[in-house]
């Protein structure tokens, strides 16, 4: 059986509904199995069904983005950033869009706006969208691999 990531826009540590224990027992109503949070913060029946359920069970209203391993690890193998670390001058990320290929922006750290850039993001690519940097995508193939 094939290993999925749900990637949920929106999510927040402020939000009692948006903590990985409640969205990860949500997922396991639908059948998912080893459901492993990567931090607190595919295919489009499978994203519709996990959208459905975080709204019927937990009031949300969040887009999720369910992407394959084989399709993170592709990503991953591209490497996107040439060499290119994620930190003090760079702020590497990638975009999900529900209705298209990922999107990389490496971002100058001395000229970066953090709330103007994702509004920036939503302006060119529309809201269905979600962003994670470099270093949480590596994260994410990681567990997965495991």
């Amino acid at each position: 059986m094939p290993n999925y990531v749900a990637l949920i826009r929106g999510v927040g540590p402020m939000n009692p509904n948006m903590r990985n224990d409640k969205l990860g027992a949500v997922l396991k109503t639908l059948g998912c199995t080893s459901v492993r949070p990567v931090l607190a913060s595919g295919t489009a029946l499978l994203e519709t069904k996990i959208e459905k359920a975080f709204g019927d069970n937990l009031g949300l209203s969040s887009d999720v983005l369910v992407r394959t391993q084989d399709e993170l690890e592709a990503i991953v193998k591209k490497a996107p950033f040439q060499g290119a670390e994620h930190g003090k001058q760079w702020y590497l990320i990638v975009t999900f869009r529900k209705d298209g290929a990922p999107v990389f922006n490496k971002i100058d750290r001395a000229t970066m706006d953090g709330p103007n850039a994702m509004i920036d993001l939503e302006k060119r690519y529309g809201k269905h969208i979600t962003t994670r940097t470099w270093n949480t995508v590596l994260k994410i193939v990681a567990k997965m691999q495991r």
